[in-house]
């Protein structure tokens, strides 16, 4: 014989009940986390008390000194959290579909690109979006991959290709990379060093992580370098690379636009061109594949490849890859 309560559906928690389980999941405490919500203490306990009924389970232990939560309190707190943050990115899309060029845009930007290419980024955004929130984060590129994935970022702006299954690569430009020794080198101010050169440089490298390596690793293989040649890994970003090289300890592979902010000021440091065709970067704009708001990023792209014709840069035409 059937069981009375077969076929009855549980009923369905509100947003404001996963709110407050969520803030008491943070804080431990009823009135810190009815104050961070806005919410009144009482209104705070009964949401938490609607929401243990329309789920059947106990989520918080309450006690005369503290409050914790049960074993089901602390599984369902990590799943109350990704219902908040979903909804959240559900409204923040929805609101740039309304109105594109508004709320929060979260870029992520490789270090190698941050310092050079950020000052005509946010003046473009300040002079034609000055609604867009831009929130910008300088990290590395395995990490802004996964902030991407997790919904964390929601474009990046960082060198390809990325050879990454679910990420559409915008390219805004490609730049030469240019060698940058001591003042009296031999290389020093040539317009028309042979890639081969490199095999036998003391070469300076970034560390392990940063993709700049990995491009300056592959054009000295592409020039014939051994593997047993020296390369020093000293440096974790470009201006002390720079500063080792002007205290004689090697040479070292700059993007083109850095060198203007690295070497400026140190005149112990000279530089160098590659023939044609010199090694180069290419520089884009990633973005989750099949993202509401692509419409809005490739107008973006094209923007920004607007400010960065003042660069010494060869500007991507659009819709190349």
């Amino acid at each position: 014989m059937a069981q009375g309560n077969q076929g009855i559906r549980p009923k369905q928690p509100s947003l404001s009940q996963l709110r407050a389980f969520a803030a008491v999941a943070e804080h431990l405490h009823f009135r810190a986390a009815a104050a961070a919500i806005g919410m009144s203490q009482p209104a705070l306990s009964g949401a938490v008390s609607a929401l243990e009924e329309a789920l059947g389970v106990q989520l918080i232990e309450r006690t005369t000194r503290k409050v914790l939560l049960s074993p089901a309190g602390e599984r369902l707190a990590v799943r109350a959290r990704a219902v908040l943050h979903a909804v959240g990115e559900l409204m923040e899309e929805a609101e740039a579909v309304r109105a594109p060029f508004t709320g929060v845009l979260r870029l992520g930007v490789i270090p190698t690109v941050a310092p050079y290419l950020l000052p005509a980024v946010l003046r473009l955004v300040h002079d034609r979006y000055p609604d867009l929130d831009l929130q910008v984060h300088e990290e590395q590129t395995s990490s802004l991959l996964e902030g991407l994935a997790a919904g964390r970022l929601d474009l990046l702006l960082l060198a390809v290709p990325l050879g990454v299954p679910g990420v559409t690569e915008l390219p805004l430009f490609d730049e030469d990379f240019v060698l940058v020794m001591e003042r009296d080198h031999w290389l020093g101010g040539r317009q028309d060093i042979p890639r081969e050169a490199l095999r036998e440089l003391p070469l300076l490298l970034l560390d392990e992580g940063h993709c700049l390596r990995d491009q300056a690793l592959d054009i000295c293989r592409e020039a014939g370098r051994t593997e047993g040649a020296p390369v020093t890994t000293t440096a974790a970003g470009l201006s002390t690379l720079v500063q080792l090289v002007a205290g004689g300890l090697g040479v070292t592979l700059l993007p083109r636009t850095a060198v203007t902010v690295e070497t400026a000021r140190n005149d112990a440091l000279t530089t160098g061109y590659f023939a044609d065709p010199a090694p180069a970067r290419r520089v884009a704009l990633g973005m989750r594949t099949g993202a509401a708001r692509h419409e809005e990023f490739e107008e973006f792209a094209a923007a920004l490849r607007g400010a960065m014709r003042a660069l010494p840069v060869r500007v991507t035409p659009a819709g190349r890859t």
